[in-house]
């Protein structure tokens, strides 16, 4: 019996080393008519859930408390606990990305600097003018089709990327597009730009909100309605962009008691007025302008703090990184990695969405071992549970957009979903910038000349500096631990914070958020071996070593060793 043991250890590691080899997945085909993922059926969890949070020092860091933490409603995950325990079902325990444990080494050294510059200045969204994936899936090809109807039933890029002064895209004809760019701070951890990528977030509220009571699109209207639910999202005052006679649209904004001139959107809710006998809510403490109002005053469409209103989108790509002209800095490259759409499809009341978390909570409990369920497919996207659907695009082996299929998309959907970090869903809005920033908050990133450069440090809820408690908790400026290069800026020999270091990120986040030239080329190479391969399904991190932070497998109930959770 021992010997068959010793047999079968031996067969496992060899596995492994196969599993891991650098020979790549150069055949590897993808199923757009799926409707369940072939090769991770867990890949919601993420594979920074599979981060070992204890050093070979016995250090124990923590990069778990900015996604699982406690939560304020109307997100009722409350999933702090999670900070101090690897609590995955059986399936669950094994990391099936395989990716992170990949050296590309050789991949990366094939490719020359010039090479990899000249792919990412490629625009592979527009082309003379046209949005290129748009044209593809007006006559969507069969591969494609996954209910086979003819035609595409899901998102259409219409976004031109063209933006005004005020941040609005305009299409060829100059006409508003409904999209919007704002600038914000960046979730710490993944979504630096030192951790392999650029990105951008557009939002695009639903008509009404954009219209006047006429019915007539109208700016002032929609930047009125962006502010009202921008205060409600972080529950806060919001300052306008200028200042708004209320006497127009019949809403006390500042809250004053009079209709007059308002200059910033005050935050007060109070539990609105439910008439019996109509089954309608009224009396809203705060309230939408123009179209909106009116539908609101229906019940058509519905406000509440925390919450999107029905039929808002958010746009968000996903790039890699350029360097500027003088060769000593970064900036986004117009090359798109993903093209991600997002869409609020239904309401939920809070009642709602704390059975939803409650249901959850239980299910957990009395079937700890049984996966979630996610419905969707490639054309429509897949839904949360929380009345939004997600859909993507990312670059098949030529380069060009195509459409995510099932279990591709499947990997954003726990993000969110089931984590107590997000409000209603999402992330960065309630990381917008004020009007007190460049542009009033409202602009593209490569519509600002030095990006995230003089932009100071955020604040917690508390006060603390964000990205620095970040870096005191985690000891490293990465899930895995594997950035080298942030761990020896901001770091002595015993993994101790250089407060000198630290201290310039006050006034400046591209300090740290920034990486050197040399490493954004090789993370560019590392993520073009990816597209390559079309490995997407096995993890889509850049990195050019086998990352060793990372548990290939989760023992059942496992401590994280965490012992103080951060909130």
């Amino acid at each position: 019996m021992p010997y068959i043991i010793l047999l079968l250890t031996i067969l496992t590691a060899i596995l492994s080393l196969v599993s891991c080899d650098t020979t790549g997945y150069k055949n590897a085909q993808t199923d757009f008519k799926a409707t369940v993922a072939r090769n991770n059926r867990a890949a919601y969890i993420t594979s920074q859930c599979y981060t070992k949070t204890v050093d070979e020092n016995s250090t124990v860091h923590n990069p778990c408390y900015t996604c699982h933490t406690a939560s304020a409603p109307p997100n009722y995950i409350n999933d702090y606990a999670l900070q101090e325990s690897y609590d995955m079902g059986e399936y669950s325990r094994s990391n099936r990305f395989d990716n992170l444990f990949r050296d590309r080494s050789d991949a990366v050294a094939g490719i020359s600097d010039a090479a990899i510059l000249s792919y990412i200045r490629e625009d592979n969204y527009r082309k003379d003018g046209l949005i290129t994936l748009a044209a593809s899936l007006s006559s969507v090809p069969d591969a494609w089709d996954s209910n086979g109807n003819g035609k595409w039933d899901g998102y259409l890029p219409d976004c031109y990327f063209d933006f005004d002064a005020e941040g609005f895209d305009r299409n060829p004809d100059g006409e508003d597009t409904g999209w919007r760019a704002f600038g914000y701070y960046p979730f710490p951890g993944t979504f630096w730009p030192a951790n392999g990528s650029t990105d951008d977030v557009l939002i695009r509220l639903p008509d009404p909100l954009r219209e006047d009571a006429g019915g007539n699109t109208s700016r002032s209207v929609y930047r009125i309605n962006l502010a009202i639910v921008e205060s409600l999202i972080k529950e806060s005052d919001v300052i306008l962009e200028e200042s708004v006679d209320e006497t127009q649209y019949g809403v006390d904004l500042d809250h004053d008691g009079i209709l007059g001139t308002a200059g910033k959107i005050v935050f007060v809710w109070e539990k609105p007025d439910f008439d019996t006998a109509t089954g309608k809510l009224g009396n809203f403490s705060m309230s939408y302008v123009g179209r909106a109002k009116e539908l609101l005053e229906s019940n058509e469409l519905l406000i509440a703090p925390g919450l999107y209103p029905q039929g808002t989108e958010f746009l968000h790509t996903v790039r890699y990184i350029d360097i500027d002209e003088t060769n000593t800095t970064i900036r986004m490259a117009p090359r798109m990695k993903e093209l991600r759409y997002a869409r609020k499809v239904s309401w939920n009341s809070y009642s709602q969405l704390q059975n939803a978390a409650l249901s959850e909570i239980k299910e957990k409990n009395g079937f700890p071992d049984r996966l979630r369920t996610i419905v969707g497919d490639t054309e429509h996207g897949l839904q949360n549970g929380l009345g939004w659907v997600f859909q993507g695009f990312i670059e098949d082996g030529s380069g060009e957009l195509r459409p995510q299929n099932y279990e591709e998309t499947l990997y954003c959907i726990g993000c969110h979903s089931g984590i107590g970090a997000i409000r209603d869903g999402t992330f960065v809005f309630a990381r917008k910038f004020g009007t007190d920033h460049f542009r009033k908050g409202w602009y593209h990133w490569s519509q600002k000349n030095n990006g995230l450069k003089d932009i100071a440090e955020p604040l917690t809820p508390g006060g603390a500096y964000e990205y620095t408690t970040y870096l005191q908790a985690n000891g490293a400026g990465d899930e895995f631990r594997g950035n080298e290069e942030i761990m020896q800026k901001f770091f002595d020999q015993e993994g101790k914070l250089l407060e000198s270091e630290a201290e310039k990120i006050r006034t400046d986040i591209s300090y740290l958020l920034y990486p050197s030239v040399k490493r954004a080329l090789e993370l560019n190479k590392a993520y073009k071996v990816i597209v390559d391969e079309q490995s997407f399904i096995h993890g889509r991190d850049p990195h050019v070593k086998p990352l060793v932070n990372v548990h290939t497998e989760v023992t059942p109930k496992a401590s994280t060793m965490i012992k103080a959770a951060v909130y």
